[in-house]
């Protein structure tokens, strides 16, 4: 199968590209122009792919595997061979700079390595073996898995899906968002060369094709990566058929500065925590609390480093950040602005108006001084670039305000003294939590979070396991 990632987009039904009657399209958030047009799949197309996944499963599952890591890696190989063509394709459907597309596409290859390197540590566990029987705990797959992908990182979290189902011996459906189909199509395609029919697929649609997924009888787990409310609905619908699920979900991610760091070097690195992918990361920091004996140097500095940010379309050499990634986003962020005085948003914008007029779906990076914390901007996830500053004083209300929240998905602290900031971290209620730094991953540990961030983890060991059924099994001899 020829490989053009500028061809005709495509949905991939048990090997083999197919289009539909309807079609629609995403639009460039740099210029708002129309991108290429991609399927909308029917409920017929739903279960052919599920007909399709389960005959594979039968032959897939039984592979030994050497040879799955064999096909992964070579496909992990062809990833990076395309990377600079997904970087560009990337930037148009997503719009995140150049730099970071490139980061992202390079990375994936690396991810897929990784996963291959830990999965080979997923062996049978002896139980007992005596000399009148022996219990084995066997890791056995699902079946045929859903990975249900978000717009903010439509190429690296495609693979993060991708390479543990097929790992352990699942096969798998990709269902891309409807704002960023196109490189989940494309690295679906591109799979086509490395397994077999009906092991990788992929279907787009409008907001119809999410629930066939997930409520397919047919299916038996889905990994969604989304907004809570909607990760609300994914495990609603699931536990119908009683489906294995993972769900990454949102964050409102609290970041503790103490009054010891360095502030001009710790403003900006913080504020860039949050303001990274136009601060549309589930990870990115979404409040900072600063200790109130460095609260006015810290703000200036924020300030000041917010304003230095460059802002434009990705395309462009230099840019931190580009345009937010669609209409609808766009529009949310717009609200939270609606809620601030003309003195909250002048502290970042001499003009008071954050919106950059560029034809696309840009916001300047905007810093608000101690807003109410019953506020929507300290208590909702904004996923855009826009961060409060609160102050504090004493280390346990510090604590409590930032468990203060139903979603637990990352936090930091940043101080020079690290058995502070290591008593600090052990106390916040959030599934990742770092010190001096804020969203570094690495794809040998889990990642997942607590309370409404999310259920079971992605990566490492553990994420590993999330694609496995548990056997017991017992031998008398």
């Amino acid at each position: 199968m020829t490989f053009d990632i500028h061809s005709t987009f495509q949905n991939t039904i048990n090997g083999q590209l197919s289009s539909t009657k309807e079609t629609r399209h995403g639009i460039n958030p740099a210029t708002g122009e129309a991108n290429p047009d991609v399927p909308v799949s029917t409920q017929e197309d739903v279960d052919k792919a599920v007909a399709a996944g389960q005959e594979a499963f039968k032959t897939w599952s039984e592979k030994p595997f050497e040879e799955r890591v064999k096909a992964l890696r070579a496909y992990a190989d062809a990833i990076e061979e395309h990377a600079a063509e997904f970087a560009k394709l990337l930037v148009r459907e997503q719009g995140k700079p150049i730099q970071f597309a490139t980061f992202e596409a390079k990375g994936s290859a690396g991810i897929i390595r990784t996963q291959a390197d830990i999965a080979a540590d997923l062996k049978d566990e002896i139980i007992e073996d005596s000399d009148t029987k022996k219990i084995i705990v066997r890791h056995t797959p699902i079946g045929v898995a859903v990975g249900i992908i978000p717009w903010n990182f439509p190429h690296s979290l495609t693979v993060i899906k991708l390479a543990p189902a097929l790992l352990t011996g699942n096969v798998i459906i990709i269902k891309p968002s409807p704002f960023t189909p196109y490189c989940a199509l494309k690295l679906v395609e591109l799979a086509q060369r490395f397994f077999p029919p009906g092991v990788v697929q992929a279907l787009s649609g409008d907001e119809r094709l999410g629930p066939w997924l997930t409520e397919h009888p047919g299916i038996g787990k889905i990994s969604f990566t989304g907004s809570s409310a909607t990760g609300k609905k994914v495990m609603e619908s699931a536990s119908r058929t009683l489906k294995r699920v993972t769900l990454e979900l949102g964050g409102k991610d609290a970041a503790i500065v103490c009054k010891d760091v360095d502030v001009e070097k710790v403003a900006a690195e913080v504020v860039s925590k949050g303001l990274f992918n136009s601060g549309q990361v589930c990870l990115a920091v979404k409040r900072i609390y600063v200790h109130e004996s460095i609260y006015e140097p810290f703000l200036k500095a924020a300030v000041s480093y917010a304003k230095t940010v460059p802002v434009g379309p990705g395309t462009e050499e230099g840019n931190f950040m580009g345009p937010l990634q669609n209409s609808m986003q766009y529009e949310k962020v717009k609200g939270f602005f609606a809620d601030l005085s003309q003195d909250q948003l002048s502290l970042s914008h001499s003009d008071t108006q954050p919106f950059d007029d560029k034809g696309g779906f840009f916001i300047r990076p905007t810093i608000i001084d101690r807003p109410d914390e019953r506020s929507r901007i300290a208590t909702e996830e904004q996923f855009g670039p826009i961060l409060p500053l609160l102050s504090w004083t004493d280390e346990d209300d510090v604590i409590a305000r930032a468990n203060n929240s139903n979603l637990g998905l990352g936090a930091s602290v940043w101080s020079d003294d690290l058995t502070q900031a290591s008593r600090i971290a052990r106390k916040l209620q959030a599934g990742n939590v770092w010190v001096n730094t804020h969203f570094e991953s690495d794809p040998r540990a889990p990642f997942g979070g607590h309370k409404e961030s999310g259920i079971g983890t992605e990566g490492g060991i553990h994420g590993l396991r999330a694609w496995c059924n548990l056997q017991s099994l017992y031998l008398k001899k």
